[in-house]
């Protein structure tokens, strides 16, 4: 008998339900209540794990109570949201995104576990991976944008990081995989609302980054508190049991989110909190974070809503987690001193933070001249430490955070910086306006930093109308109009919508909140001294109205024309997006050519692409290339693009390099119309560009030959049928 059997054969009803019950204390409020006498239950067993604290001695205290105060001494884990860092804050993940670098994504979470886990953390709540086509949705800052290619990507990549070698290093965090999922298609992107869609859509946008987390061996899985098709997630058996467990082999711990047990009542589907507690145990949620609702299932199974089947079931894998966590070995295995970092992440924030910025226009603003005499550094995000880290910033240090203003003045040596705030980030005082409006009169150029605060993305933070707030409206139109050329740099968690402010400013960068070292990168880009590299991870549209916007849209049987009024059009916008997916500027001017296809006709055989990049500027660059796929005749109708694959070049000034892709029949695979994977002979057309614009990528035609192996069968509904 293996030693978590073992332990379960020892355990009361009480104390296997104890596993299942994760409380908070400590130093985070990530939710609306709290968990009691923390000690007390840990002493009579009653908690599996804590989260909200981190610190050797702080988590030691707790520890030693688990294993030298309660009856079977089984040891606790403890968890925490690292998102983008731990004391080391890189940048929020959809800015990390936009470096469209797995190495970078993979080296930015081994940082945080190893900060982490030196402080006795031994699981986080990330990566985020609900793919976002909604900047209304306050989450989206968590995630790796609107494409499920990427979105896998990033998956493996946090995975790999976060978990390192194995579970049982004591530098390793077990990664929890969230919000499974389709959270971000919340209606009308307000947290927590209900989600409706196509089973197509789920399966092919929301659940293959999900898939990718499985596959890299994430430990944990955190369904989301939103309903799909009225089915709550965290009691989605369908989706937990059927499709993750069952067809995708998971054999994690699945944990609730924060209240998401109780929160079943308000959803409608459980009369109290007993059934609550039945309804996601038998759905497949092993660990209930806070509600205390597992702490009821003694209630449920004499009742008869579980079996302590079920129990044991859950129990098992919690007690199997803690043993590939190294925990049963060794309780305290991350709280020994000898095993603080051995390293420190000074020169990885400051790259990451880099990377992440993208230069959305420049009209030969940037880089700044060096004939500049008199710089005004203006707005309320120019001087602000703790908006820097954006949301999720763990146990970062705001004091430590380096703004804009702070490496102006320290690397700008030609003449004077000058500064005013002129408005509050969110607030309705406008006196300092006029004052602001002054001083960038008498300047010779404008560093204009607007955007959100740091609470205004993440959790519980939709905004319906994601404009600048406050008064910064007002202070950019005194900016703008005050003569000197005006360079905007946006800190924000999602794109903004202020497309006219966008088209008259010389230069705009978005800089979204990229942590600790947020002032040296955007230095770093405004004087020159790094050529901007970032790719829009998500499209970024001219107004609200077009929202939800992506760039992987199915055509229609009438796409818009400009001389037919009854195509698919508005009346009062266009339908292009104000910057396309994949878009981002640089200092240098990169062009692509010769496109080929190496064989024009395949089988079997994989097909090379190839296309020639050429850097035609006076600096060296690093370009990003995206491959698209479009399947032009196929049983179901596909998008007009598909990612399929993306390569980063770097091109000295005047080099041309040949770029080549690699695709197999794997990549011409799409879901069939009863939802199974199936490869369809014929014609797609290959584009390959810089961004998503299509009337910018080089294309040509391929043919997959073959039996065309077209299903016809009812849709898979996922609500009644699991897979």
């Amino acid at each position: 008998m293996g030693r978590v059997e073992s332990l379960l054969s020892k355990m009361s009803l009480q104390e296997k339900v104890g596993q299942l019950n994760l409380v908070t204390a400590g130093q985070i409020v990530t939710g609306p209540s709290g968990s009691g006498d923390v000690m007390a239950n840990i002493r009579a067993g009653n908690v599996g794990g804590v989260f909200n604290i981190w610190g050797r001695e702080a988590v030691a205290v707790l520890q030693k109570a688990a294993v030298g105060e309660s009856r079977l001494g089984i040891p606790l884990f403890f968890g925490l949201d690292v998102l983008h860092g731990f004391r080391t804050i890189f940048p929020v993940p959809l800015a990390e995104a936009c470096a469209f670098d797995p190495s970078l994504w993979e080296g930015t979470a081994r940082a945080a576990a190893e900060e982490a886990a030196a402080e006795g953390i031994d699981l986080t709540f990330a990566p985020m991976l609900d793919i976002c086509r909604d900047p209304r949705w306050g989450r989206i800052v968590e995630g790796p944008g609107e494409d499920p290619l990427v979105g896998a990507r990033f998956a493996q990549a946090k995975i790999r990081g976060f978990q390192g070698a194995g579970l049982s290093s004591s530098v390793a965090l077990a990664a929890t995989a969230k919000h499974f999922c389709g959270g971000g298609a919340a209606q009308a992107g307000r947290d927590y609302a209900a989600i409706d869609m196509s089973d197509r859509e789920l399966h092919e946008t929301y659940l293959p980054p999900f898939a990718a987390a499985v596959a890299a061996g994430c430990a944990a899985v955190m369904p989301a508190f939103n309903s799909l098709a009225g089915i709550p997630l965290t009691a989605h058996g369908a989706l937990v049991t059927g499709w993750l467990r069952e067809k995708r082999g998971f054999d994690g711990v699945v944990v609730s989110d924060y209240t998401a047990i109780a929160e079943l009542v308000e959803h409608g589907v459980a009369a109290d909190e007993v059934e609550a507690a039945a309804l996601a145990l038998k759905a497949g949620v092993d660990m209930d974070m806070v509600s205390g609702c597992y702490l009821r299932l003694p209630e449920a199974l004499s009742s008869g809503l579980v079996a302590e089947a079920d129990i044991d079931a859950a129990a098992r894998r919690v007690l199997a987690l803690k043993e590939k966590l190294g925990l049963l070995d060794d309780p305290y295995l991350r709280l020994t001193p000898a095993r603080a970092p051995r390293r420190t992440w000074s020169e990885l924030a400051p790259a990451a933070a880099r990377r992440s910025i993208v230069l959305l226009t420049n009209r030969d603003a940037l880089p700044l001249d060096a004939n500049i005499r008199r710089l005004a550094v203006v707005g309320p995000l120019a001087d602000a430490r703790a908006e820097m880290l954006g949301p999720w910033s763990a146990a970062g240090d705001p004091a430590k955070a380096v703004t804009t203003l702070d490496a102006l003045r320290a690397t700008w040596t030609q003449g004077d910086v000058l500064h005013h705030r002129g408005v509050d980030i969110d607030g309705g005082d406008a006196s300092g306006i006029g004052a602001a409006r002054a001083l960038c009169e008498t300047a010779d150029a404008i560093v204009l930093c607007l955007g959100e605060s740091a609470g205004m993305s993440g959790e519980a933070a939709s905004r319906a109308m994601p404009g600048l707030p406050g008064r910064q409206r007002e202070l950019a139109e005194a900016a703008l109009s005050a003569g000197p050329p005006v360079v905007l740099v946006l800190s924000s968690g999602r794109p903004l919508m202020i497309a006219d402010l966008i088209e008259r400013a010389a230069a705009v960068v978005a800089s979204w909140q990229l942590g600790d070292r947020t002032g040296d990168a955007i230095a770093d880009v405004l004087l020159g001294r790094f050529n901007p590299s970032g790719r829009l991870a998500v499209t970024w549209p001219r107004d609200v109205g077009q929202i939800p916007l992506h760039y992987a849209q199915r055509s229609t049987g009438r796409p818009p024309q400009s001389t037919d009024p009854f195509t698919s059009k508005y009346l009062d916008l266009p339908n292009d997006p104000l910057f396309h997916f994949g878009y981002g500027l640089s200092f240098a001017s990169v062009s692509l050519k010769n496109l080929r296809a190496t064989p024009e006709e395949f089988d079997d055989a994989p097909v090379r692409i190839e296309v020639e990049a050429s850097n035609d500027g006076k600096v060296a660059t690093e370009a990003t290339i995206f491959l698209f796929l479009h399947d032009a005749v196929a049983s179901v109708a596909r998008p007009v693009m598909e990612l399929k694959e993306w390569a980063r070049v770097a091109l000295a000034p005047g080099e041309a390099r040949t770029v080549s892709f690699l695709l197999d029949r794997s990549h011409f695979q799409f879901l069939d119309r009863t939802l199974e994977p199936v490869v369809e002979a014929g014609d797609f057309d290959v584009r390959v560009g810089l961004d998503a614009d299509s009337r910018s990528a080089l294309e040509t035609r391929i043919r997959l030959r073959g039996p065309t192996l077209a299903a016809d069968g009812p849709s898979d509904a996922i609500t009644d049928v699991p897979g």
